[in-house]
């Protein structure tokens, strides 16, 4: 698919395996794939779609993104390094939409700012946490966020305050109305030092010693349903450790299904069915997938 000419882009590939840019290591090709690198690229990118009717699909940094073995027909514009500037005006922080949250969380620190510590081992872009209002560890994206520039597949600009995020568990208006984020204002407060770093040491304990980070996953494979956790469910209906070829609930954690080499989308897929029956025939609570599903079988 010769949609575009590779002149135009700092970086564009062709029949590009999506196994290589998702944490989870697993799906087939996308027909072309644009890192994008400037506002400039990303109307370019948008306009020829656009006009040419072609499929656009939007990722950061593949860090919540099950693709499938058949991979993903048309574009797929990866927002990561390349456009990931940040810099910091006292309290607040302006990061662009492919800055890892990581990355974010460490200049936070070292201005000793607070309020962003419940993100500091969150492994995805500002952009893609800002979309699903990510959070852990009693904070949400919504809590510290005060103004999202983003733009539609029309090429038109939006600025959204906080409350005009309309933020919601795992969602948020970037999701309702298919809105791309370009840069976004974090604004915290001043703090100690000694205790943020503290409290991000924790924190990351907390996640190294119950979460499988050595394996490739997606993360937390469902949302947490209403008066329940889904880890525990899906432990005490007795799938610890479950496996599908090469696809298996974690042994560490319940709640993340894992990827033990070679795992395909099907088996995923096959294996999540298992546990979303085993889950709602024992407890009458239907479990909802998290992970944000993409491409053709």
């Amino acid at each position: 698919m010769k949609l575009f000419d590779e002149q135009d882009f700092v970086d564009i590939r062709f029949d590009e395996p999506m196994s290589a840019h998702t944490s989870f290591k697993i799906g087939g090709p996308a027909d072309v794939l644009i890192r994008i690198t400037s506002e400039e690229e990303m109307e370019k990118a948008l306009r020829v779609s656009r006009e040419r009717d072609v499929p656009l699909f939007i990722m950061g940094n593949g860090s919540n993104l099950l693709v499938k073995d058949g991979g993903i027909r048309g574009v797929v514009l990866k927002i990561n390094d390349g456009f990931d500037h940040v810099r910091i005006d006292d309290d607040t922080i302006y990061a662009q939409a492919g800055a890892l949250l990581t990355a974010v969380s460490k200049a936070a620190l070292r201005e000793s700012l607070e309020g962003l510590e419940f993100a500091s081992g969150i492994p995805g872009t500002i952009g893609g946490a800002i979309s699903m209002n990510a959070g852990a560890y009693g904070g949400e994206m919504k809590d510290v966020v005060t103004l999202v520039r983003a733009i539609d597949k029309y090429g038109r600009k939006l600025q959204l305050s906080g409350h005009e995020m309309e933020f919601d568990y795992r969602n948020s208006r970037v999701k309702r109305d298919d809105l791309i984020v370009l840069d976004v204002a974090i604004k915290l407060k001043k703090g100690d030092y000694t205790k943020i770093d503290g409290k991000m040491k924790e924190l990351t304990v907390q996640r190294t010693s119950k979460q499988p980070l050595e394996m490739p996953s997606a993360g937390s494979t469902f949302k947490r349903p209403e008066g329940y956790f889904a880890g525990k469910l899906i432990e005490d209906s007795g799938l610890r450790g479950l496996r599908h070829g090469d696809a298996q609930v974690s042994e560490k954690h319940c709640g993340f299904v894992v990827n033990r080499g070679k795992s395909t989308c099907k088996e995923v897929l096959e294996l999540i069915e298992v546990v979303r029956k085993t889950v709602r025939d024992k407890f009458e609570v239907e479990l909802e997938m998290e992970i944000k599903l993409a491409g053709e079988d």
